[in-house]
């Protein structure tokens, strides 16, 4: 039986490879809302982030959500991304 294949993303944050399921997506959508997508399956510009304080603290000093997603990120996105973290 073939095995399926595992999708890699890169972590904005640390630049690791990890599987797609382990990593948290933030979304930008045609209207250009940003949100915390916590299923995968959003439509839109995604970058991911390992679950961890260290790299959303990485992220969030570089602003490097604002570069990816090549818009400016709210305070209340940037709460929720924290919130998720720490459950």
């Amino acid at each position: 039986m073939k095995q399926k294949k595992i999708p890699l993303r890169r972590c904005i944050a640390c630049n690791e490879m990890k599987p797609k399921k382990e990593l948290i997506r933030v979304v930008k959508n045609k209207e250009n809302e940003v949100f915390v997508d916590l299923t995968g399956k959003a439509n839109g510009r995604g970058a991911y982030i390992c679950p961890t304080i260290k790299c959303f603290e990485d992220a969030f000093k570089g602003k490097k959500f604002s570069r990816n997603l090549e818009t400016e990120i709210t305070k209340e996105v940037y709460e929720k991304l924290k919130e998720v973290i720490k459950e």
